[in-house]
């Protein structure tokens, strides 16, 4: 990274130029919020009542680019741009503050009356920009201030267990992103769109779509504690998406998204057209396939799947502001120091690693959303539980942030994952051949007729909340059975994997020493985060299979235009 200069400007506070460049544009943007938070900070009082201890502005400004074609056919091609800010006033002090737990049930102003627009001018006019923060800053601090007296109210018949502060200190952070400018060939894009979505008319689809797009967004943090922060984040995405129906009436989906920091980490269009080829050779394989019975037994998840299921299963449970919630299971509270995994399993997050080989990882960043930089965070070690991820709101044994508050636009930043990895022991670790020999020693011992290797998955969901049962689905798309005397794999489909985490972790037994990469985006309480995850292939000695739901509906009478 080139070396920043810090210039003085006339209200004393820092601003942010490109070294050699000369004054980087952004520091207009960045001095009007600057400005208006010396301001807040100086006058902002409302009678007898506390004044802010804490004040922090974040504006995002995004810009996108999206073409999308389908069948061979450009069907839009769009670009957007916006800016947002959000406005975070706090009174009190960092032990006891005005900050709001989801359990706390306050209650503020009625619905009816002005509400303010976090929307802010494309123009970088100082004024305009600023009006947006005043009255966004004036009714956060009303907020605040009727939060805290209903807190401090409270206080007078609640019970503490354990103290825990509302909000914790960070050192002020002067960083700036060198400038990110996204430039795409919109013809090439076009282009490129319909060649690869042309092939699905060699099928019988229902759908077949590709969709290629490029988001950057740039973000600015200013606190009262004197953080001041640039980041930039580009991230180009490739994606190809195609639904067929099996004789039986099941909707088959295939596809794949890819994602790149920069345009050439994208594939070429020889290996992007062999991977729709792909798709489509599994969607003929499918809808030959049959249909899978409800199964309990041993299966492999291969790498992408069992980071899935990590995630899911336990990387949303170690999430900080979790365990302050009466509302969620929180299932590993209170366990610092217990073992909660196989002691041969040990995962860790961390934003600050870029690439695993040669693939990047989409939840890399160096500062999160309160700007506090990205730490390499150990949360379970050897199957004992070490730390959870926090933002700046502490938990019961983790008092600071580790650099995962993390938030998609204006949502308030909550404690989420980056580049959550999962590592086997070397002493648990085999080849996948030697994976695949102890999967049909488990199913013999277990007298199974097969096995099941789970080779792709879309994605999952999980319950984390108090009500209803803790359990988490994963929706795989190609997985095999196992003969249990021959070892022949034989695709089947209509299943989704079910469970409740503590039972499934405790069977994982084995996990290959090669690891594989699941890039996605993950959508929480405080919005869609870009997000990886980093695993070895599994053998659970235990799984559950369900049916999935089955579509009914008959398949289109007459064949597609382009089939005579």
């Amino acid at each position: 990274m080139r070396a920043l200069t810090v210039l003085l400007f006339a209200l004393g506070l820092p601003a942010l130029a490109v070294a050699g460049k000369g004054e980087d544009p952004r520091r207009t943007l960045l001095s009007t919020l600057e400005a208006e938070l010396s301001r807040s900070k100086a006058q902002l009082k409302l009678g007898e009542h506390e004044t802010p201890y804490f004040i922090s502005y974040r504006l995002v400004e995004r810009d996108e680019v999206e073409v999308e074609a389908r069948f061979g056919a450009l069907m839009h091609a769009d670009d957007e741009r916006g800016r947002i800010v959000s406005a975070d006033v706090r009174v009190g002090d960092y032990r006891f503050d005005s900050g709001e737990k989801p359990d706390d049930q306050l209650m503020f102003e009625p619905i009816e009356g002005f509400r303010p627009s976090k929307t802010v001018a494309l123009d970088d006019d100082p004024e305009a920009i600023r009006s947006t923060l005043w009255l966004l800053t004036d009714r956060a601090y009303k907020q605040a201030l009727s939060n805290f007296l209903q807190k401090k109210a409270k206080q007078v018949s609640a019970v503490e267990e354990t103290h825990v502060d509302s909000f914790s200190k960070a050192p002020p952070v002067q960083h700036v992103d060198p400038p990110v400018q996204l430039a795409v060939d919109r013809a090439a894009w076009e282009r490129l769109a319909r060649t690869l979505s042309a092939r699905f008319r060699g099928a019988d689809l229902l759908d077949g779509s590709v969709r290629i797009s490029a988001n950057h967004a740039r973000t600015y943090l200013v606190n009262s504690e004197g953080t001041r922060l640039i980041q930039e984040r580009l991230i180009y995405q490739v994606a190809f998406h195609a639904v067929a129906q099996a004789p039986d009436g099941m909707l088959l989906e295939q596809g794949e998204t890819l994602y790149g920091r920069a345009w050439d980490e994208i594939p070429d269009e020889a290996v992007l057209l062999g991977k729709v080829d792909t798709a489509l050779a599994n969607l003929k394989a499918l809808a030959k396939a049959p249909m899978a019975d409800p199964y309990t037994g041993p299966a492999i998840l291969e790498p992408e799947a069992t980071g899935v299921f990590f995630h899911e299963a336990v990387g949303h449970r170690l999430e900080g502001e979790r365990q302050n919630d009466e509302n969620e299971g929180r299932t590993f509270k209170g366990q610092i120091g217990r073992q909660i995994l196989p002691t041969f399993l040990s995962v860790r997050d961390d934003p600050t690693t870029r690439t695993f080989g040669d693939e990047g990882l989409n939840g890399w960043y160096r500062y999160d959303d309160q700007g506090v930089a990205a730490r390499n965070t150990v949360l379970v070690a050897d199957g004992v539980l070490k730390d959870f991820l926090t933002s700046r709101t502490p938990v019961e044994g983790a008092p600071h942030s580790n650099g995962h508050g993390r938030a998609q636009g204006t949502h308030h930043p909550m404690a989420r994952m980056g580049n959550l990895i999962v590592e086997g022991a070397p002493s648990a670790t085999v080849t996948r051949a030697k994976l695949k020999d102890l999967l049909l020693a488990k199913v013999r011992e277990q007298g199974k007729p097969y096995g099941l290797i789970i080779r792709d998955i879309t994605g999952g969901n999980t319950n984390t909340s108090s009500y209803g049962y803790q359990a988490f689905k994963g929706i795989p798309r190609m997985v095999y059975r196992v003969d249990a005397k021959t070892g022949a794999e034989s695709l089947v489909r209509g299943v989704e994997m079910v469970g409740t985490p503590l039972t499934v972790v405790s069977k994982v037994v084995a996990v290959s020493d090669t690891m594989g990469v699941f890039n996605g985006y993950c959508g929480a309480e405080s919005g869609y985060v870009p997000v990886s995850a980093v695993a070895p292939a599994a053998l659970f000695t235990e799984i559950e299979l369900q049916r999935s739901q089955k579509d009914k509906e008959r398949p289109p009478i007459l064949s597609p235009p382009w089939r005579r």
